[in-house]
């Protein structure tokens, strides 16, 4: 199926009540596995730029609802979209990929015998490039990407290591090339799933200035179980519980609300 078959006009979309600002729009979103709701009336909206952080206790849904905007897993019912006019339900998992959404998982899958550069030269969207790159050539990379690839090395702090395999690389370095190749294919959404597990300190606070630098330029949705990460880069905090949102707001509003300290939080 061809992207412009799933363009819904925009006299169309009135039934869809979807803001202009908004780049991903859930709404009744429910899904069951052997008769669990792993996620249920879920209505969840980011808008465009912002950085998200989503919490909540293992079995929230978080994984599921990642799946789901991803084209992983199909919901049984509700409204998913990107922007305005991309209905990602009638839409493969390569297409939802072409048409702007990243995900990265908890363990970072970077090909450690190519260099760093050779990672992202793999990465660029729309690339003729694989071979080259794979035996080292780069010769096929116009001055436009090769300038592109450069900016993403500097913003993902690996300029110095852009020669070295990626193999040699610290975890958290690893972690931040897998980033940088998301950002290679020009992402609109980023969905970075629990970025910081088993990083240094420093690897950690390296981390919360790589995913806020991000953000207006793309929207980050971060899915993240570390609390004292979370207020590194909080900004809005979704909380989820048994497949829908509990309460979402700043920080500190989720922070006292009794529902969350009840279900998650603990006191």
């Amino acid at each position: 199926m061809s992207h412009s078959e799933n363009i819904i006009p925009s006299h169309e979309l009135a039934g869809y009540n979807v803001d202009k600002g908004v780049i991903l729009y859930m709404e009744d979103v429910s899904v069951s596995f052997d008769g669990f709701k792993a996620i249920n009336n879920l209505n969840l909206y980011i808008n465009a730029g912002e950085l998200r952080c989503i919490i909540g206790p293992n079995g929230a849904g978080k994984s599921t609802m990642m799946d789901i905007i991803t084209g992983k897993t199909r919901p049984d019912s509700g409204t998913v979209f990107l922007g305005q006019t991309m209905d990602l339900l009638k839409m493969s998992e390569a297409e939802i990929a072409c048409a702007g959404i990243g995900r990265k998982f908890q363990k970072p899958t970077v090909f450690e015998s190519l260099t760093v550069f050779d990672n992202l030269e793999l990465a660029i969207a729309g690339s003729k490039s694989v071979w080259g790159a794979y035996f080292g050539k780069s010769r096929y990379l116009t001055g436009e990407q090769r300038d592109f690839l450069a900016s993403v090395l500097e913003t993902i702090g690996l300029t110095n290591e852009q020669c070295n395999l990626a193999g040699v690389l610290s975890h958290g370095q690893k972690q931040w090339l897998e980033i940088g190749m998301l950002l290679m294919q020009q992402p609109k959404l980023l969905l970075i799933d629990e970025p910081v597990a088993g990083m240094t300190h420093g690897e950690i606070d390296r981390t919360a200035q790589l995913l806020t630098s991000l953000a207006g330029k793309h929207a980050v949705v971060v899915v993240e179980h570390d609390m004292e990460f979370v207020r590194k880069i909080a900004r809005t905090v979704t909380v989820l519980h048994q497949g829908s949102v509990l309460a979402e707001g700043s920080l500190a509003d989720v922070q006292n609300n009794q529902s969350v300290i009840d279900v998650y939080l603990g006191g």
